[in-house]
């Protein structure tokens, strides 16, 4: 895919920072030393993109570059780089999906094609409501609650084409659901519940059961 095929044809003619995130641009370059300005590239694309619809235009690659005293090539190549950086518009949910093999082992197949059958997109693509746009991923780190998508910031987690319907159609009404396992599930514990660690001891109150003589006998005979 070139570069070109990835940023939007039509563009603003200016872009600026507001007030609020220049105070927050203060904040973040305060963190690096002077000569390493550069190293603010990915938190300040990340505010352009989060000012402005969830992507990022030309312009505001150019201010980032200026910003950061870099060549406007270099800020590109981060934000071709990541597919958490948007160069089009997107949707109002902007889905990453996971399809790295813990994922499609679990059935990352089935939650795209009912991304597909719900909202007729594929990767790369927005519906025609223009609500939804669906990325095709590579590992997002939730591999033990596979498969998963990404929407906006939140995991959705456990998901198979039943539960990703449900997601889709809650998400178009404006009702956003918890973040994590559709399931339940507690972070990554087995499906049917704990299988450890299911009785809390306090051990303040917990009384020690001593060996009997003929145990501590032996035991001692034996580290003898």
């Amino acid at each position: 895919m070139s570069i070109n095929s990835r940023i939007a044809d039509e563009q603003p003619t200016s872009f600026a920072f507001s007030a609020e995130n220049k105070k927050v641009i203060k904040s973040i370059l305060a963190k690096y030393p002077k000569d390493r300005k550069a190293s603010a590239v990915i938190p300040l694309l990340d505010l352009a993109q989060r000012q402005h619809d969830n992507w990022i235009p030309m312009k505001a690659i150019e201010l980032v570059a200026e910003t950061l005293d870099m060549a406007e090539i270099r800020v590109l190549e981060v934000a071709t780089f990541y597919t958490m950086f948007n160069l089009r518009p997107v949707g109002k949910f902007f889905i990453q999906a996971c399809g790295t093999t813990p994922c499609w082992l679990r059935g990352s197949d089935d939650v795209m094609r009912c991304i597909h059958d719900k909202l007729g997109i594929k990767s790369g693509e927005t519906s025609a409501c223009g609500q939804f746009s669906m990325l095709e991923v590579e590992c997002l780190g939730a591999c033990v609650n596979a498969p998963m998508v990404q929407i906006n910031d939140d995991y959705y987690e456990d998901l198979d084409y039943e539960s990703t319907a449900t997601l889709i159609d809650r998400l178009a009404s404006g009702d956003i659901p918890p973040a994590g396992s559709v399931k339940g599930r507690q972070g990554s514990q087995p499906e049917p519940g704990p299988t450890s660690l299911g009785e809390i001891i306090d051990l303040k109150t917990a009384k020690t059961k001593k060996p009997s003589r003929k145990t501590a006998g032996k035991t001692r005979q034996g580290g003898a």
